[in-house]
């Protein structure tokens, strides 16, 4: 149900003085753009006759066909509480239309929507709920980033320890003025590190949520003077952030990954969920782990997953089920991290979800046992895989990887690896401090 209609965003807009809006929209590599507009455009928003070009915006068109419209979604009204009280900013969060009124199909967020559709043919509304990471450091004198940070708080700590408390409540309360239902939030394991939890949801609003998550702690952060950022391994030697991702789906307001009369408390469903997801992970990897970055924290020692298994009994698994059972009985997967597109990472993992669901795929026995202390030899004779150790390898399992692809789209999984692949070229061509750490003296 609708929650806001054309004449309510009207009737916002003069009661809280309201001048500016911004028009949102999400790129290829999950980057919110933005074209800003005064009040007096309003109307010709609303009626989708706002255009922008799409020729340079990553991920999108040729010059030849640039011309791209913004269709505002109007329940995704929301004005920003960082901006002045006078003159007020509010935001729309839009979807990409061709001139000829077809969904644009490089569209992250259309992406996702065909993917919700797919499960509504199914009889299923998908439920996420994202963990999300980050680390907040000093910014040099310029206003500059650094991984500069004075603390050294680890896992649950407080302050006065914890240096980044403030900011941390300042960016729960921020975000609950937002309309987020902030569930928790602490210190992560890793000095400076931290995570905000909110409520699960429908997933087409969380995937905006954590957009606009993105956004405020990002703000907030820059009001106390820090920079915070979503890079999944700033730094060697501590862990990284991820954006663990917990899913469930439900048909007639039941969750149907509940079974109670199962051992671990999980249907059928469930259970071809996570096989379907297994099958298709390592074409998924490079949609949940799209930088180079991100394989640097998806190494052993730092909780994060290395191979490719499910657990009810453990942490160390690529797939985790949480310990509730009943309604609330979901499936975690720990891989990603929150440098991913949250649209195109829910619709793939959907899509695989739903594959496994409609082929009846079974997943493999679960694995019990901490799987980073298990030797190669063992998990070889246990039959875990691992998981791609660097973008170029994921890269090359998304090619091959139909399901995935077919998710993106044609156009768009072609871009995506184009795009990609360059970027893994890049990295690959450059000199590091390591290479000359190690070599340049003795050689």
């Amino acid at each position: 149900m609708a929650k806001y209609a054309k004449a309510d965003i009207f009737r916002i807009m003069e009661e809280e003085d309201v001048e500016f809006i911004r028009l949102q929209f999400t790129d290829m590599f999950g980057m919110f753009k933005n074209v800003a507009i005064t009040s007096s455009q309003l109307e010709k928003a609303l009626d989708n006759q706002c255009m922008f070009d799409g020729a340079f915006i990553d991920g999108f068109v040729r010059i030849e066909e640039s011309d791209m419209y913004l269709h505002p979604d109007l329940d995704t009204f929301q004005i920003f509480p960082w901006r002045p009280q006078q003159g007020k900013v509010a935001r729309l969060i839009c979807d990409v239309y061709r001139p000829n009124g077809e969904p644009f199909e490089g569209d992250p967020r259309y992406i996702l929507k065909r993917a919700l559709s797919q499960a509504e043919d199914m009889g299923y509304v998908f439920h996420v709920g994202p963990e999300c990471e980050f680390f907040l450091f000093h910014t040099d004198d310029n206003g500059m980033p650094t991984t500069l940070t004075h603390e050294k708080a680890g896992y649950f700590d407080m302050g006065p320890v914890d240096l980044g408390e403030n900011a941390r409540r300042d960016m729960a309360l921020t975000l609950e003025e937002m309309d987020f239902e902030i569930e928790a939030s602490h210190h992560e394991a890793a000095p400076a590190q931290h995570e905000i939890d909110f409520r699960y949801g429908p997933a087409l609003r969380i995937a905006d949520d954590i957009m606009t998550f993105k956004l405020a702690v990002k703000t907030i952060a820059k009001r106390h003077g820090l920079h915070a950022t979503f890079m999944p391994k700033p730094k060697y030697g501590v862990s990284g952030s991820g954006m663990h991702i917990h899913m469930s789906l439900s048909r007639d307001g039941r969750n149907v990954f509940t079974d109670p009369s199962d051992a671990r408390g999980l249907s059928q469903e469930a259970y071809c969920f996570i096989g379907g997801i297994m099958k298709h992970i390592s074409g998924v990897t490079a949609i949940a782990n799209p930088l180079v970055n991100s394989y640097k924290r998806l190494v052993s020692g730092y909780e994060a997953p290395t191979h490719i298994a499910w657990s009810a009994a453990n942490r160390s698994p690529l797939i985790r089920i949480p310990a509730v059972r009943g309604k609330g009985v979901r499936v975690e997967l720990r891989s990603p991290d929150p440098s991913a597109n949250p649209y195109l990472v829910l619709a793939v993992c959907l899509a695989a979800g739903l594959e496994g669901i409609r082929e009846q795929i079974q997943p493999p026995d679960s694995v019990d046992q901490n799987i980073y202390e298990m030797s190669e030899e063992a998990r070889e004779a246990a039959g875990i895989r691992p998981l791609p150790r660097s973008l170029q390898e994921a890269l090359r399992e998304l090619d091959k990887d139909e399901l995935v692809k077919g998710t993106l789209g044609e156009k768009f999984s072609k871009a995506y690896l184009q795009a990609k692949t360059a970027e893994w070229r890049q990295y690959a061509d450059q000199v590091t401090a390591w290479e000359l750490e190690q070599y340049l003296y003795k050689i």
